[in-house]
């Protein structure tokens, strides 16, 4: 038997996914852009809609233990600024972290589904200092774009956006 299942969120998640967004931000507050005080802040709507993926142009995943406690995530949406879709929301718990695991991967390949039906490129922004995530990237087709944007949080720091084609 399986001990997680990586799949599509859907409103009953929502609690599960709020736990493991809480568990991020406080684990690497660098990787996003939100503040544990804010996230604090949501509404149980709120909740409800990521984990709905009521956003328009958005798709939420989960990697879900055999007790409903959600274990990795990722995400995918569609912005104003470019055609491409972007992943975003990427974060695998400590205990689940590691290629033998294969969380993150099999994440990936779901968000990686999901932007194909949207366009030929995957693109994400990553702070520039963290360099665990970088790796990964790379590992996975990803390759900097020469783009780089302040990063909202502090803006002495930059983020630097990578992009992946996704042709067959």
């Amino acid at each position: 038997m399986t001990l997680w299942q990586a799949r599509a969120s859907v409103e009953d998640d929502w609690a599960a996914y709020r736990a493991l967004r809480l568990e991020m931000l406080d684990d690497t507050p660098m990787a996003f852009l939100e503040t544990t005080g804010d996230a604090l802040r949501h509404s149980e709507e709120h909740w409800r809609s990521r984990a709905a993926n009521r956003l328009p142009g958005s798709r939420l995943f989960g990697a879900v233990d055999r007790d409903g406690r959600w274990i990795g995530t990722m995400g995918g949406f569609r912005s104003q600024r470019t055609p491409d879709p972007i992943l975003v929301g990427v974060y695998v718990t400590p205990a689940y972290r590691g290629r033998a695991n294969g969380v993150a991967d099999a994440l990936l390949a779901l968000v990686i589904d999901w932007a194909r039906t949207q366009s030929d490129r995957l693109l994400l922004e990553v702070h520039e200092h963290n360099e665990p995530a970088i790796r990964y990237y790379r590992r996975h087709g990803f390759e900097p774009t020469g783009v780089t944007v302040p990063y909202p949080l502090d803006t002495s720091a930059r983020e630097l956006e990578f992009a992946r084609p996704l042709v067959l």
